[in-house]
């Protein structure tokens, strides 16, 4: 078992990095400062700042060599013609004699590349800055913590008749109790996942979950035909199959965008209307209540003030005498929470995670058709984005992860067949 960071930009294997060329110099010591700061002036590595402007190397003896980089080379690495002209002055000034090398195109994503990076020439490497725990690795209490919340969604993911579908189940790491759980219900039978949803009062059954969960799963799987169960109905494995015909005709309920992430977010906001009525409730009752008077009194109602939501009132709203208390703040969305999906979630569920401000997602199988966190994009990478979250796959052993055979028609699905 274990955890992988999977990071915002796909990782390039150390030999494969794309490379620049430059020209460069054997430069004496005494030189080095004056010199560099005048390349600095005259030709600034402006798209290559995580490169080294002066490589150090220890030769045969114990002397020392310093090595600068003069400015960018042409295409074909020529020396002739392309040099720009302050650096051709430079050059003649202190006599040196220029050659060209190569150099990494982009800074490392991993402390692996950028050992492979250096051997070519001497970079930076900054490791990830944002404060989110994990990133950097768990402690054995904290790992064993989240493949119990894994395990619970994937009991919860494996629990209804015919089918495996996806699951989710929100955290909040702070009290480690469950806001929300759910799974996919874009069809009429799992309309019925409520009863087999997971409450905050059945966190301190985790570990007797987590002992017990592979014959669970095991029997669920098997079922009393030994039959396998079929995977089809995974939503965001197949987030373009609703449109079907067949799908269609055989739901009575059917609603194609009820992800497991989408219906966890719906119940999590759910309770938070709950557990923290905010001024716009209040609002909305008190406008309802003036609407009445209005009726029987031939006169327009109030105009109803705007109050932002953050702001917390000590004074009735317009005739309302209901009081909302410092401790009745609601928080923002699902600011700081994780969510476990037994499957990594499409662009549709990816999206709506990055508007419910979730802190870290946690998911258990790669998404190679439409995973938006890993397998197909990195939406947790997009520059363009006004939050970003952490992900993480959780490994977990394959008798957990196999959901079936793939014999005839029944489908199954490998997790291990993803990652050879």
């Amino acid at each position: 078992m274990g955890i992988v960071y999977i990071p915002p930009n796909p990782p390039i294997p150390p030999s494969q990095q794309p490379t620049v060329s430059v020209y460069a110099s054997v430069i004496e010591p005494k030189i080095a400062n004056t010199l560099v700061r005048r390349l600095n002036q005259i030709a600034p590595l402006e798209n290559l700042r995580h490169v080294k402007r002066v490589r150090k190397q220890c030769l045969d003896g114990g002397k020392m060599q310093l090595t600068v980089i003069l400015c960018l080379a042409c295409e074909n690495g020529s020396l002739s013609g392309s040099m720009p002209k302050d650096i051709v002055e430079l050059i003649n000034s202190y006599q040196l004699s220029a050659f060209v090398t190569k150099v990494c195109k982009y800074a490392a994503l991993s402390k692996e590349e950028w050992e492979e990076q250096c051997k070519l020439w001497p970079t930076s490497y900054h490791p990830p800055t944002y404060n989110i725990e994990g990133i950097t690795g768990f402690s054995e209490e904290e790992s064993q913590l989240i493949f119990s919340f894994m395990k619970l969604a994937i009991r919860l993911a494996t629990s209804t008749n015919d089918q495996v579908v996806n699951a989710a189940v929100i955290v909040d790491p702070s009290s480690k109790q469950i806001i929300a759980s759910a799974c996919d219900q874009i069809h009429s039978w799992n309309t019925t996942v409520s009863k087999t949803s997971l409450e905050p009062g059945q966190l301190e059954q985790s570990a007797v979950f987590t002992s017990c969960l592979t014959p669970v799963v095991g029997a669920m799987l098997n079922g009393s035909a030994g039959r396998s169960k079929q995977l089809t109905d995974v939503s965001c494995l197949h987030p373009w199959h609703w449109p079907q015909p067949q799908l269609l005709a055989s739901s009575s309920f059917f609603h194609p965008l009820r992800h497991a992430a989408m219906v966890a977010i719906e119940s999590s906001a759910a309770g938070d209307r709950l557990l923290f009525p905010s001024n716009q409730d209040i609002r909305n009752q008190c406008s309802h209540e003036d609407d009445m008077q209005s009726v029987y009194s031939n006169s327009p109602a109030k105009r109803q003030k705007t109050v932002p939501l953050e702001v917390v009132d000590s004074e009735p709203v317009d005739n309302c005498s209901i009081i909302v208390g410092p401790e009745q703040v609601r928080p923002y969305l699902c600011t700081g929470y994780d969510i476990y999906l037994v499957w990594e979630p499409c662009a549709m569920c990816a999206m709506a995670l990055v508007h419910q401000r979730i802190r870290r997602i946690f998911y258990a199988l790669p998404n190679p058709n439409a995973g938006a966190l890993g397998s197909v994009h990195r939406l947790q990478g997009e520059k363009s984005l006004n939050h970003h979250y952490a992900v993480f796959r959780i490994l977990l052993p394959e008798e957990e992860l196999m959901f079936g055979r793939r014999e005839g028609n029944v489908y199954w699905y490998n997790c291990c067949e993803n990652d050879k």
